[in-house]
Parts: C-alpha cells; sequence; structure tokens
C-alpha cells in the first residue's frame, strides 16, 4: 500500500499546478519536534500558526494571530529560560486549557530537550497529586484555578517538585520590545516577592532577553529522538492510570504516515476542541497541523462549537462521534422543520448520481447547509468510538468527507484509518503505511485480539516492567481490543478483550457489536450492553440504553415517559429477530440520563455497570 500510495502522489504532483503541488507532496520525515520546527520556520514563516481571542468574553472579540515565525520565537525563549533555570533533562507536567501558552509549552519542553507530561485538567486534586508523585516531575506549568494545589504539593517534602510556572499571568500582546524589558525587570521583582511562582509571561521576557545576550543554551541541546520524552496517563476506563512513554520519533512516524491517508493543507485551519493533553487531539489538531504549516484556532467550549466553525472558517474539525451527531441532528431537523426534507433527497440522489461521473456539485447544492458548519468544512476527523452510519452518510452527501481512526495512547495514538478517498462506514479503516496489523489467535468468524507493530509504538510503561512485558508478545503490542480483517483489509472492532462476555455455554459476546445495532435506533444517544448472572444456569445480556428525550417527545407525542420502554423493547425485539438466540438482549434499562465517561467521551464500562448493579439491587 505504501508504495501505491507513494506513486500516486507522485503522479498528482505532475499533472497539478505549482501551488496545487505544495499540498498533495508529502512532507518528509521528521525525527523529532526540534526538526518540525526548523522546517515549519523555513516553509511557513509568515503563515498564522495559531489564531485566537484576546478575551472570549469581550464582544466584539478582539482576536491574536501568531505567525510561526513567532511562535518559534516564543517556543525557543520559553526553552531557554527553563535551561537556564536548571531544568535540562528534567520533567515538567503541564496542565491547562486548549490556548497558545499551552502548545508553546508543550514545544519548548519537548524541543528543550525536557520531557514532558500533559494532565487532564478536569482530574480531581486528588488524582492530580498522584500523578505528579508517581511521574517525579520537577515543575509544572498550570493555571491559576491549580495555583492552591501546587503550592501545597511544592511544599511536600516527600515531593520533588521544585519549580512553580503560571501560564495566566501574561504580557500584553501589543507590548514592544523595550516595554517587554521592563516587564521583565517587574517580572523578577514579582517573582523575588513571590518565590512559589514563576509567571509565564517573565519566563518568555528572560528567555528573550537571554537570546538577545548570545546565549546558545537552546541551540546546544541534542534532541534523543528515541529516548523518553513524553510521558502521558492512560484515560484508565476499567483499571488505573498508566504512564506511557513515548519517544519524539514514535510521535514523527506516526504524522508523516498520517499523509497517505488524510492531508492536511497549509490553506487548512483546524479547530483545537478536544482535551488537548490527549494523545488524539494533540498528535493530529496541534502537532500535525504545525507539521502542515496550517492555522489552529481554539474553540470557546461546547456550545461554541458551531460559531467557532463559522467564525474561524474551519476547514478541518477533529472530534467525537457524539458531537458529531448532535450537530448534524439539528441540521436533519432544521431541514424537516422548513419542509425540505424531500427537496433534499431528491438533490443527494442527482448530486451522488453525478458524483459517479468525477462531477461534484455539492459545495454548491448544499451551500446553505454546509454554511451552517462555517461553510469551509471539508474533513472530520473523529476517533474513541463509531459513528452513526446515517450520520457518515449524511456528512458525506453534504460533501464533508467523514474519516475514522483508531488507536491507542500506546501507538502514539493512530494505527489504522480511513482514507479521503477509501471508506468503509463501520470500519476503522486500515493499517498505516509504516504500521503492521495482525489478528492473533482468530476464531471460526476470523475474531481475534487486534497486534500491531510499528515505529509508532510506545517504548513502554514507566516504572512497570511487568505490565509493559505483558503489553508484547514476540515483539507485537497487544491491543486489547478484538476484531476482524475483511476481505478488502479494512478492519473492524467488536469489543474490548476485557468487555467480552463468555456465555455459560462457552459462547463469546462482543458487545461492542450489538451496541452498534442498538446505536442505530433514532432516539438512541448512547447504549452499553453488559451481563447479568440471574442463576447459576443462565447468564442475562442487558442493555443500557440512554434516549434523545426531544426525540422520543417528537416521535411518541401520544404516551408518557413511563411507557417509553415499551417502545424501545419493541424495536430490541425487531432487533433480537436478526441476531443468534445467544446474542438475544433479554432485559433493558432505558434513562435519558448520560453515562459516566472519560474527557474523551468513551464510557466508563466497568463504573457504569457498577452504578446500573446498584440501581437494579434497588428495584429488586
Amino acid at each position: 500500500m505504501k508504495n501505491k500510495n507513494i506513486e500516486n502522489a507522485k503522479s498528482a504532483e505532475n499533472t497539478k499546478s505549482t501551488k496545487e503541488n505544495e499540498m498533495i507532496s508529502l512532507i518528509p520525515k521528521m525525527n523529532n519536534y526540534r526538526e518540525i520546527l526548523e522546517y515549519a520556520k523555513k516553509n511557513y514563516s509568515n503563515n498564522i500558526a495559531y489564531k485566537y481571542k484576546k478575551n472570549p468574553e469581550e464582544k466584539p472579540a478582539k482576536y491574536v494571530e501568531k505567525t510561526y515565525n513567532e511562535t518559534i520565537k516564543d517556543v525557543k525563549a520559553l526553552a531557554t529560560a527553563l535551561l537556564k533555570r536548571g531544568l535540562a533533562n528534567k520533567r515538567v507536567a503541564l496542565i491547562g486549557e486548549n490556548r497558545y501558552e499551552w502548545c508553546v509549552s508543550y514545544l519548548a519542553v519537548t524541543c528543550g530537550g525536557m520531557i514532558i507530561a500533559p494532565l487532564d485538567k478536569t482530574l480531581p486534586d486528588k488524582e492530580i497529586t498522584e500523578l505528579i508523585k508517581r511521574s517525579e516531575v520537577d515543575a509544572v506549568i498550570f493555571e491559576k484555578k491549580h495555583e492552591d494545589l501546587f503550592k501545597k504539593l511544592k511544599a511536600d517534602e516527600k515531593i520533588k517538585l521544585s519549580t512553580l510556572i503560571c501560564i495566566d499571568n501574561n504580557r500584553n500582546e501589543d507590548k514592544k520590545d523595550n516595554e517587554k524589558d521592563d516587564e521583565y525587570e517587574k517580572s523578577n521583582e514579582s517573582d523575588e516577592a513571590n518565590k512559589d511562582i514563576i509567571s509565564f509571561s517573565s519566563l518568555l521576557a528572560e528567555g528573550e532577553k537571554l537570546i538577545k545576550e548570545k546565549s546558545k543554551l537552546y541551540d546546544n541541546v541534542e534532541i534523543d529522538s528515541n529516548g523518553m520524552s513524553i510521558m502521558l496517563f492512560t484515560s484508565g476506563t476499567t483499571s488505573a492510570a498508566k504512564i506511557v512513554m513515548l519517544s519524539q520519533n514514535n510521535v514523527c512516524s506516526n504524522m508523516y504516515a498520517y499523509q497517505t491517508h488524510f492531508k492536511i493543507r497549509q490553506d487548512d485551519t483546524l479547530l483545537s476542541f478536544l482535551p488537548i493533553h490527549h494523545t488524539f487531539e494533540c498528535s493530529i489538531t496541534i502537532l500535525y497541523g504545525f507539521y502542515s504549516g496550517a492555522t489552529i484556532a481554539f474553540c470557546d467550549g461546547l456550545r461554541y462549537i458551531q460559531a467557532n466553525l463559522k467564525e474561524y472558517e474551519v476547514s478541518i474539525f477533529v472530534a467525537v462521534p457524539l458531537v458529531l451527531e448532535t450537530m448534524y441532528k439539528k441540521i436533519v431537523k432544521a431541514i424537516a422543520d422548513q419542509g425540505k426534507t424531500g427537496l433534499i433527497n431528491t438533490m443527494t440522489k442527482i448530486s451522488n448520481g453525478l458524483l459517479k461521473l468525477h462531477i461534484d456539485i455539492r459545495k454548491k447544492v448544499f451551500k446553505q447547509i454546509l454554511d451552517n458548519f462555517g461553510g469551509k468544512l471539508r474533513m472530520v476527523l473523529y476517533g474513541a468510538a463509531s459513528l452513526d452510519k446515517d450520520t457518515i452518510i449524511g456528512l458525506n452527501n453534504f460533501g464533508i468527507n467523514s474519516i475514522q481512526g483508531y488507536g491507542l495512547t500506546e501507538s502514539s495514538p493512530v494505527l489504522t484509518a480511513e482514507a479521503e478517498n477509501k471508506h468503509k462506514p463501520g470500519s476503522i479503516g486500515y493499517p498505516l503505511d509504516n504500521v503492521e496489523i495482525k489478528i492473533h489467535n482468530p476464531d471460526k468468524e476470523g475474531i481475534g485480539e487486534i497486534y500491531a507493530k510499528g515505529p509508532n509504538i510506545m517504548l513502554g510503561y514507566y516504572n512497570d516492567e511487568k505490565k509493559t512485558k505483558e503489553a508484547f508478545e514476540d515483539g507485537w503490542f497487544k491491543t486489547g481490543d478484538y476484531g476482524y480483517i475483511d476481505d478488502d483489509g479494512f478492519i473492524f472492532i467488536t469489543g474490548r478483550k476485557n468487555d467480552i462476555i463468555v456465555l455459560r455455554n462457552g459462547k463469546n459476546v462482543y458487545p461492542q457489536e450489538i451496541e452498534f445495532l442498538i446505536s442505530k435506533l433514532p432516539y438512541v444517544v448512547e447504549c452499553m450492553v453488559f451481563s447479568r448472572e440471574e442463576s447459576k444456569t443462565d447468564t442475562l445480556l442487558m442493555a443500557k440504553i440512554v434516549y434523545n428525550k426531544e426525540v422520543m417527545e417528537k416521535n411518541y407525542p401520544d404516551i408518557s415517559k413511563d411507557d417509553y420502554e415499551k417502545v424501545i423493547w419493541k424495536d430490541i425485539k425487531e432487533m433480537n429477530k436478526n441476531l443468534p438466540t445467544f446474542k438475544h438482549i433479554k432485559k433493558i434499562i432505558v434513562t435519558d440520563e448520560p453515562m459516566i465517561k472519560t474527557t474523551t467521551q468513551k464510557v466508563k464500562r466497568a463504573e457504569e455497570i457498577k452504578k446500573t448493579e446498584k440501581e437494579l439491587q434497588k428495584v429488586n
């Protein structure tokens, strides 16, 4: 596949204009982030790297634009200041919202030869404390809301934390260089007065001053591309978080391989929305966006996604299925409310017919619909769970390419993905060019555990040799996910290894397979299939179903909420008819209350099952 893709790219280069060539040709393979910065400075210097609001609450909004050149200067200045303060080769934790300062901090630490440990900003203090202890970080860069916690941790003699840096005390963007130097002097006095906290702005000013004085601290750092550079904490949906060790080459090899599946161009704008500490968001939006010379805008929050897509003219959106499905359903509802469903269906048939003749009229025909997404959206990338098939087809009908990717923190993170011109709804795509996938010990249906190999696979788990050893077999990484590969090479996931239900007759039930069918019901927001031992001889398959209250009220206006279960149970019985008897759902629980999830919207199955069991015991 790799050779074929590269040949196609080269062939395309020969038939396109010079400007289009730049969009299609593969960006060279980088080994570390420092090389990416140098490449960006050479090729994208004047492009806008980041765009954001100075104050999201201010009306009208004032926008800040940072070029690649300005960003790289800030990265170098911050790294220089950190090195000057004795943090060479040390570990630095980073916690905060999706923002410019987070990105500069991440790149400054890693390009300065230090080790970065991104933390989830939503974690309770107890968990943050535990991760700070386990990762043995020397410094932390944080937002003001975490100030009291980190002051307390710094004072704890059992914790090695020595340096605290607050992002929020940021300098005025409009100040001139001589004013910045004055501010550096004042910030130094402030730092002396409050030795516990160093301001981000004073470090930038300090670094700039050192560079003006010809400091070579940053330039003299040699990056170990294959050594541990990133410490990441797994979400812990089923157990305590593990600390994944990644090298910069792990991540860079993954970014290079993205290009033959989906290409980010210099004229693209990405909206950073998902939690920035998470590998999927950081790797694709932040790092691959930077690698490609695109612009990254920061989302103001969940409620403002649609507004942000419009105002920033976003062309690529990295999201989770729940967000995309919600957006799509709102569009479909608006079409129905205007009585235009029939017209849209007719135009879709015409448009799809012309597509077969390589004539694409979607952007013109569905302009009014696309304007709801900002008018520029051309591609959505998603992971963490399967996207509803109707949403996939619907977005594609409107001219928005939806691409599913799959991977884990341990794989930096992507292992497989669909491609811009190669799809199969319901699948997780096919392996990236430098990744090998095999199904280990498949059963009669071809289902087995997904094993992977590639330069993107982690170095191991920090301070846990036992779990590292358990994660590999003969050089293959064991993903813990079960699935199969179809005749076209597309991979389908049937469920997590730990989630597989083994019935008393020895048959295996893969919950995700049934959940996918249930999720196709129009009123289902999310669902979870699990088992319960009803007797010594009977294992009961159950489904917890979260319904959309508005859809139920609209579709069934004449029945009460108490009767919703009867309606849903009728649909489940119909679904059962198309399944083998041992896969039949025997009991359902219906609710409009969302399930317990991680920050990337994965259901915490263990916690949700435990909660549901308690609810069932109360009823019984």
